[in-house]
C-alpha cells in the first residue's frame, strides 16, 4: 500500500527543485546554495523516477483493462492480456521499490563510526577473540575502501586485546556496520588449551556514529586533560615524548586514553571524537528507551547486552541469532567477508519497518 499523498508532495518538491536549480544556475547563485539544491534533488530523484514508473504502469493497466472490456478483435485482446500481465508485474515491482524508498532514513547512515571491542567471558581466549573481531572489521573496511584509525588498545600479552577502540572512516560505514553492536560468542579449542576441549568465550562490540561538533556540545570546563609518555608498540618517537593523552569528562565520568599518534594534538582530536560519539550514543539510547516500539522493530542496532552471533569453529558455521541465519563459511567471514550477513540483517530490518509502516497506514 502506497502513501499517495506523501508521494505527490515529494513530486511537487522535486519539480520545485528542478526549477530552482535552473534559476540558480542562470543567476550565478553561490556554490553552497547550488550544492544544497543538488543534494536534495539527488536524494529525491530515486523516489521521483520510481513513482513515474509506477504511474506509467498504472495507466498501462487501465488501458489494457479498457481494451479487454470493449475490444472484440482476438489479436487486440491477446496483446491487451500480455500488456495487463506486464503492467501488474511492473506495478508490484515499483510499489515494492517505493515502499523501501519511503522508509524513514536513519540520519546517521552516511557517517563514519567509532567502534569499541571489549573482551568478555573467557579470559585470555576472549581477548584473542576480540583481536580476531578487530581484524575482521578492519579487513571488511579495506574491502569497502574505507580507512581505519586506531585510537587506543589494551593488550593481554599473547596477541589479544582486553579492549580496543578505533575509527572507520568511509561513506555509509554506519549504515552497514550498525547491526554489529552486541555480544559476539565464539566456540572453539583455544590456543592456550592443551586438552583439546572446546571453550565458549565472548566479546562485546559497540558501533557508534561519529558525532559532529554541532551534534554534541562539550564545554571546555567539563573536561580535563592529562598528558603522559606512551607505552607499548608505537615506535621510538612515540615512546620518548609526552604525546599520549587522557581525557576525563566530568559530567558523564567517561575517561578516554589515546596514544596511537606521535602528535599530542592528533591524539586529543581522536579522544574528542570518541567522547562525542559516546555522548551522542548515550542520548540515542535514552531516546530509544523512551520509544519501545521503535526499538523492538529494529534488528539489534543498540543493545550491547544482546547476544547476536555465534562463531562455531569446529562446525565451521556462523549463526546470527536475530534473524536465525546460519552460514557455513566461518573462515571467509572471520577474514572480513561480511556482506552476506550484513545484507540479510539490513533486509530483515527493512521488512520489519515496512510491516510497521503498512500497519500504521491500514
Amino acid at each position: 500500500m502506497l502513501i499517495l499523498d506523501k508521494l505527490n508532495e515529494i513530486m511537487i518538491r522535486y519539480e520545485e527543485l528542478l526549477n530552482e536549480l535552473s534559476d540558480a544556475s542562470a543567476s550565478g547563485a553561490s556554490s553552497d546554495r547550488l550544492q544544497r539544491l543538488m543534494k536534495e534533488q539527488a536524494e529525491l530523484m530515486p523516489v521521483a523516477e520510481a513513482y513515474e514508473r509506477y504511474k506509467k504502469a498504472s495507466q498501462n493497466e487501465k488501458d489494457a483493462l479498457w481494451i479487454l472490456d470493449n475490444e472484440k478483435d482476438p489479436d487486440m485482446r491477446s496483446l491487451a492480456k500480455d500488456e495487463l500481465s506486464a503492467s501488474k508485474q511492473e506495478l508490484k515491482k515499483s510499489e515494492d521499490e517505493l515502499n523501501l524508498l519511503l522508509l524513514p532514513k536513519d540520519p546517521n547512515d552516511e557517517k563514519n563510526i567509532v567502534m569499541e571491542i571489549r573482551a568478555g567471558v573467557g579470559g585470555d581466549e576472549s581477548a584473542l577473540f576480540a583481536a580476531d573481531l578487530y581484524r575482521m572489521y578492519t579487513n571488511y573496511a579495506v574491502r569497502n575502501g574505507w580507512r581505519t584509525e586506531l585510537v587506543s588498545f589494551n593488550e593481554n600479552g599473547i596477541g589479544g586485546f582486553k579492549e580496543i577502540t578505533f575509527l572507520i572512516n568511509g561513506r555509509g560505514a554506519y549504515s552497514r556496520l550498525k547491526y554489529e553492536s552486541g555480544v559476539h560468542r565464539v566456540q572453539r579449542v583455544p590456543e592456550t588449551e592443551s586438552g583439546g576441549r572446546i571453550h565458549t568465550s565472548t566479546a562485546t562490540v559497540a558501533v557508534m556514529p561519529e558525532a559532529e561538533e554541532v551534534d554534541v556540545v562539550i564545554a571546555p570546563e567539563d573536561i580535563h586533560w592529562d598528558v603522559f609518555r606512551a607505552s607499548g608498540n608505537g615506535g621510538q618517537c612515540v615512546n620518548t615524548t609526552d604525546s599520549a593523552v587522557r581525557l576525563t569528562h566530568y559530567p558523564s565520568g567517561i575517561v578516554i586514553s589515546c596514544q596511537d599518534e606521535k602528535s599530542q594534538l592528533k591524539n586529543k582530536d581522536k579522544a574528542l571524537k570518541v567522547l562525542r560519539a559516546r555522548l551522542y550514543e548515550l542520548e540515542r539510547e535514552k531516546k530509544h528507551n523512551e520509544e519501545d516500539d521503535l526499538r523492538r522493530s529494529q534488528i539489534g542496532t543498540g543493545d550491547r547486552s544482546e547476544k547476536i552471533r555465534t562463531y562455531n569453529f569446529p562446525q565451521g558455521r556462523v549463526t546470527d541469532h536475530r534473524i536465525k541465519l546460519t552460514l557455513y563459511k566461518i573462515d571467509s567471514i572471520i577474514d572480513g567477508d561480511l556482506d552476506e550477513l550484513i545484507t540479510a540483517l539490513s533486509t530483515a530490518d527493512q521488512a520489519a519497518k515496512l510491516l510497521k509502516m503498512n500497519e500504521s497506514v491500514a
